[in-house]
C-alpha cells in the first residue's frame, strides 16, 4: 500500500462486519486482527488484508488442562506475616488470595517445594516443625512465641490471571475460567506442538500468528474481591514448578530454595538488586524459553506464516534486548503504547522485520461507556508516544478491544483517522534514518539493557507516586536527542572502558534499590572507574538519592563528586554554611518554580558545590566539578515539559557543550525539533495541546519565528 494507507491494524469480531469494512478504509487499515473473547467473520477472510489471529500457547485448552492436572502452570506465593503468640501458629494458607485463581500444590513433595520460614531470625523451619491439612488448608507450625513467620508454597494457576483481568473488566458473566497449562512439561510440550501444528492448518486464512506470548506469564494475583493484589511486569513467580526447577539445580549446580524467588515477600521486584540465585535463574528461563519458542515459530514459517510476539501477558523469559531473543526468529513484536518509554521498549527491539505498537485507549467498556472521554486519552497517548517515535519510529500502529465500542463514538472515529495519517506521513519521512544526537547518555542501574526503557515499571505504563522521578528521566530520554543507552554495574566491572564511549552518565532513584545499587558503591572497582570517568572529563546526573547506601562515613558514596551529602542524623553536629543560590545555565529558561516533586530532605551542598535551587536550608538542585568532569544533582524530577528541558541544559552542561543548545532547538520548551541530516529533513513538534510560539534554530546560529496549531507537526526541508 502507499503511505497514505497502510501500517494500521484493527480489531473485528462477528457483529461488526460492515462496520469494519467501513473504518478499513476510513482508517487506511491493511490489518485485521481478533481480540481475546471474539471471533474473526467468515466474510472479512478473503478481503486482501493481512489477518492477525492471537494464539494462545498456555490456554484456551480446558479439557487438556484437566486431564493433565500435574501440568497445569504453578506460581510460588507467600503468606502474610504472622506473630506467633504461643507455641503453635496456625495459618490458612489461601488468606488474602481469590480462590478460584489459584490451588496450593500439594500433589508435589511439600517438604521439598514449600518453606516456613521464621522472619524474626531469618532461619528456615526444620520440616519437621509444621505441617499442612488438606482438609481444611492451614498450616500448623511449631513456633517460638512472638517470632513472625510466613510460608512459601507452590500453587496450580487455576484461572489464566489476564483471561480473570479481562474477564472482571469487561464484566463477563459465566465465562470458562481458562486455565493454563506448562508447555515446558514432557506430555503438554508435545501436546502444544500438535496443537500449533493443527491451529494453523484450521485456520489457513490467517496470515500472522500473534503469540500472546509464549509460556510464562508475569506476576499478576488478585485478592478474595478479584481486585489486583500484586503486580509486577516483570516478575518471574510465576515460571516455576519442580519439573522446571529441577532442570535449574541440574544446570546451576546447587540446591533450590523457594526463597530465590520469594525474597522476603518482595518476590524479586524491579527495585531490588538482584541476587545471584535470582540473575542465575532468569539466565536458564531465558534460554529454555528462546529454544522452546523457536521451534514454534519454525513449525509457524513451515507453513509460510509470520510469527509475532506479544510483548506482554505471558512473555517472561523473552526480554527482548538480550541475545537469547534473537534465537527465537520471530517476524515481529508488538506491544501496548502507553507513554514514550513503552513505545521505545518496543521501537528499540532488534532481530525482527518489524514492530508494532498497539495505542490507547483499549476498546474496552472501561473507557467506552456513556459519559467516557476516549478522544482525551487518545490525544494524550499519541501525544505522547510521539516524541519517542521521532527518535525511533515503530513500523506499525494498531488497536485493540472490541470494535463495536469505539464505532458508537464518531469523534474518536474521527480522531484515530487523523492519527494513522499523521504516523504514516511521520513514517514516510524518518524510517531507517539516524535523528541528530547531541551527546550519548547512559543510565546506570542493577539491570542495564536486560530492562532498557522499562525496569522501573511496576504495571507497564501506571504511574506510580514512589517512581515519579526514574519515570520522569526515562519519559524525557524518549524523546530526547540522545544517543541513549543502559549499562548495568556488572558491565562495569567487567570492561571499566564501556564509560569510554559515553558523554553522561545517568543513575536516578531512591537509596539501596537495583536503580541507583547500594552495595554496589561499596565495590572499589565501581567507585573508581566512575570517578576516573568523570574526573577526567566525563559528565554524571545524580537524582533522588544516587549512590546512596550507608558505609564508610558516607550516605551518598559519590558525595564528592556531587558535591551534596545527605543528612540521616550522622553529621547533624557539624554546621553546614553553602546555602547561596547561583544563577547557572542550567536554570536560565526555566522560570520562577521547578517542580522537583516532593524533592528530597536533608541533602545539604558540600564545600565548593553551587546550589542552584534550595529552600528552609535543603538543597534541590545544584552542580559541582570533579577533576576536568562535572556533576548534577537534582532532588526529584516528575515529567513535564519544563523539567525536559532543564534535563536537557544539564546534560549540555555536564558534558561541557553548552555552545551546542541552539542547535535544532525551540525556545519554547512546550515545542521540539527533531532534525534529520540523513535525508535533509526536520519536524518542529507541539507537545501540547494548545497553540503555541515559538523561535526554531536550525544550524549556524539560523532562527525564525513560528506559530503553531494544538499538537501540530511540521515538516521542513533542510
Amino acid at each position: 500500500m502507499s503511505e497514505t494507507k497502510g501500517r494500521l491494524t484493527i480489531p473485528t469480531d462477528v457483529d461488526v462486519v460492515d462496520k469494519t469494512l467501513e473504518l478499513i478504509k476510513k482508517w487506511g487499515a491493511d490489518a485485521v486482527r481478533d481480540c481475546d473473547g471474539t471471533e474473526f467473520p467468515k466474510e472479512l477472510r478473503e478481503i486482501g488484508l493481512k489477518i492477525y489471529s492471537t494464539y494462545y500457547t498456555t490456554r484456551k485448552d480446558n479439557a487438556w488442562a484437566m486431564e493433565n492436572p500435574e501440568e497445569i502452570q504453578q506460581m510460588y506465593l507467600m503468606t502474610p506475616f504472622y506473630t506467633a503468640e504461643c507455641d503453635i501458629l496456625c495459618v490458612h494458607l489461601m488468606k488474602g488470595l481469590y480462590p478460584d485463581m489459584l490451588k496450593p500444590n500439594s500433589r508435589d513433595d511439600i517438604k521439598r517445594w514449600w518453606e516456613v520460614v521464621d522472619r524474626t531470625t531469618g532461619e528456615v523451619v526444620d520440616v519437621d516443625g509444621w505441617s499442612y491439612s488438606e482438609e481444611n488448608g492451614d498450616v500448623t507450625i511449631k513456633t517460638v512465641p512472638f517470632h513472625e513467620y510466613t510460608i512459601s508454597f507452590l500453587a496450580y494457576i487455576m484461572w489464566d490471571p489476564v483471561h480473570m483481568y479481562n474477564a472482571v473488566v469487561n464484566d463477563w458473566k459465566d465465562v470458562e475460567h481458562q486455565m493454563t497449562f506448562d508447555v515446558r512439561q514432557p506430555k503438554t510440550h508435545d501436546f502444544t506442538m500438535k496443537r500449533l501444528r493443527k491451529f494453523i492448518e484450521e485456520h489457513p486464512y490467517v496470515n500472522v500468528l500473534r503469540f500472546t506470548t509464549f509460556f510464562h506469564q508475569f506476576t499478576l494475583i488478585f485478592d478474595e474481591l478479584a481486585r489486583e493484589k500484586y503486580v509486577d511486569w516483570y516478575g518471574y513467580s510465576a515460571s516455576v514448578s519442580p519439573y522446571i526447577l529441577e532442570q535449574f539445580e541440574r544446570e546451576a549446580g546447587y540446591k533450590f530454595r523457594p526463597e530465590f524467588i520469594i525474597d522476603q515477600g518482595y518476590y524479586n521486584n524491579q527495585y531490588r538488586i538482584p541476587t545471584k540465585e535470582f540473575k542465575d535463574f532468569q539466565a536458564f528461563q531465558r534460554r529454555e524459553v528462546a529454544r522452546i519458542a523457536k521451534k514454534m515459530v519454525d513449525i509457524t514459517h513451515e507453513y509460510g506464516k509470520e510469527a509475532m510476539m506479544f510483548l506482554g501477558d505471558h512473555w517472561i523469559g523473552t526480554e527482548p534486548f538480550l541475545e537469547e531473543f534473537a534465537s527465537i526468529g520471530l517476524d515481529a513484536v508488538v506491544g501496548s503504547v502507553g507513554n514514550g518509554p513503552t513505545l521505545r521498549l518496543i521501537s528499540d527491539i532488534e532481530g525482527v522485520k518489524y514492530t508494532e505498537g498497539r495505542f490507547l485507549p483499549y476498546f474496552f467498556p472501561d473507557t467506552f461507556h456513556e459519559g467516557g472521554d476516549p478522544v482525551k486519552e487518545a490525544k494524550v497517548n499519541w501525544v505522547t508516544a510521539r516524541r519517542a517515535i521521532l527518535r525511533k519510529p515503530i513500523d506499525r500502529i494498531g488497536y485493540g478491544g472490541y470494535l463495536k465500542l469505539a464505532a458508537d463514538f464518531p469523534e474518536f472515529v474521527d480522531y484515530v483517522e487523523s492519527v494513522g495519517d499523521e504516523f504514516r506521513a511521520l513514517y514516510e519521512n524518518i524510517k531507517g534514518r539516524t535523528p541528530y544526537c547531541v551527546k550519548k547518555v547512559a543510565v546506570l542501574n542493577c539491570w542495564g539493557k536486560m530492562r532498557a526503557w522499562g525496569c522501573h515499571m511496576v504495571h507497564h505504563a501506571i504511574y506510580h507516586k514512589k517512581n515519579y522521578s526514574y519515570a520522569g528521566v526515562i519519559e524525557a530520554l524518549s524523546g530526547a536527542p540522545f544517543d541513549v543507552k543502559f549499562i548495568s554495574f556488572d558491565d562495569i566491572k567487567e570492561n571499566p572502558d564501556i564509560l569510554k564511549d559515553i558523554d553522561v552518565l545517568v543513575n536516578v532513584g531512591d537509596a539501596d534499590t537495583a536503580h541507583t545499587g547500594g552495595e554496589w558503591w561499596c565495590d572499589a572497582d565501581i567507585v573508581t572507574a566512575v570517578k576516573k570517568f568523570v574526573y577526567n572529563g566525563g559528565g554524571i546526573i545524580g537524582i533522588g538519592e544516587p549512590t546512596g547506601h550507608q558505609a564508610n562515613g558516607h550516605f551518598l558514596q559519590l558525595a564528592n563528586v556531587f558535591g551534596v551529602e545527605k543528612e540521616t542524623g550522622f553529621t547533624l553536629g557539624y554546621d553546614k554554611y553553602n546555602w547561596e543560590i547561583h544563577s547557572h545555565f542550567i536554570t536560565e529558561d526555566i522560570g520562577e518554580t521547578i517542580d522537583f516533586g516532593e524533592g528530597m530532605k536533608g541533602i545539604y551542598a558540600l564545600e565548593g558545590a553551587e546550589v542552584l535551587w534550595g529552600e528552609e536550608k535543603e538543597v534541590q538542585l545544584a552542580v559541582n566539578d570533579f577533576g576536568k568532569g562535572r556533576a548534577v544533582y537534582i532532588s526529584g524530577l516528575p515529567y513535564s515539559f519544563v523539567n525536559n528541558r532543564l534535563f536537557f541544559r544539564a546534560v549540555l552542561w555536564a558534558s561541557h557543550s553548552e555552545e551546542k543548545l541552539k542547535t535544532w532547538y525551540s525556545e519554547n520548551y512546550n515545542v521540539e525539533v527533531h532534525a534529520y541530516p540523513e535525508n535533509g529533513k526536520y519536524c518542529v513538534v507541539n507537545n501540547t495541546y494548545e497553540p503555541q510560539k515559538t523561535t526554531v534554530y536550525t544550524i549556524n546560529g539560523e532562527s525564525y519565528p513560528l506559530e503553531m496549531e494544538a499538537n501540530e507537526i511540521r515538516w521542513y526541508s533542510c
